[in-house]
């Protein structure tokens, strides 16, 4: 089905993305102009970077993504709260929040809360993305969490931070949260996608959102 995948098509299922620590204002800049230039559906970086981004990304199509609770998760609510916020008051219109593991095995209830933060930190027009590192999950739990995920009012669940040594997105996760979620809600397939194939795989699995750094390396594999 994706074999005639056009550049267009391809970009505009990518958050154009620099999670990196190391990534100083002139990569971030680097970033927003690679965006501006190839229209993704976001540029997604840190929380810290967050107004950076918007204001490069002023006057463009491209939406400004920040994640929040990054990498782990394993923070306290208030300062998921104040995170979520602060981004959206710098002018995040999406957040990739993560599920923190730990909590979703300990208590769902209480990890359930941990999207609903984020959701009542943002307004309706900003989507929420859920991330449950699905490499530390089995095929049940990730089916659980993807459905207290949409319980909660996310609008995308989404594989990978990419930081887990545990691995990021497989086509076998990115199916089961699509057969989870129905055709509503979108799937965000992040971490380790580097080749056309690898695109070409989670697309046909499910995925209507890529979380890549690779994606002028894909785009040259299409030309």
């Amino acid at each position: 089905m994706f074999n005639n995948l056009t550049k267009e098509a391809f970009v505009a299922l990518v958050d154009h993305t620099l999670l990196k620590p190391e990534a100083t204002r002139s990569h971030i800049e680097t970033l927003c102009a690679e965006a501006i230039e190839l229209q993704p559906a976001s540029v997604c970086v840190n929380s810290y970077w967050t107004a950076t981004v918007s204001g490069l990304l002023a006057g463009s199509k491209v939406d400004t993504c920040s994640v929040v609770g990054f990498p782990l998760g394993a923070v306290n609510l208030a300062a998921l709260q104040a995170e979520t916020t602060g981004a959206v008051t710098a002018g995040a219109n999406e957040i990739d929040m993560v599920l923190p593991v730990g909590v979703f095995r300990s208590d769902q209830a209480e990890a359930g809360a941990y999207i609903t933060t984020c959701r009542t930190a943002t307004d309706d027009d900003t989507v929420l993305k859920v991330i449950l590192e699905t490499a530390l999950l089995s095929a049940g739990e990730i089916a659980e969490a993807s459905r207290l995920a949409v319980d909660a009012g996310a609008d995308f669940v989404k594989t990978s931070t990419g930081f887990n040594p545990a691995g990021g997105a497989t086509v076998e996760a990115v199916r089961i949260m699509r057969e989870t979620v129905g055709p509503d809600i979108g799937v965000k397939a992040s971490g380790g996608i580097r080749t056309l194939d690898d695109v070409r795989a989670m697309v046909e699995a499910g995925a209507s959102r890529l979380g890549m750094s690779a994606t002028t390396a894909i785009i040259n594999q299409l030309s």
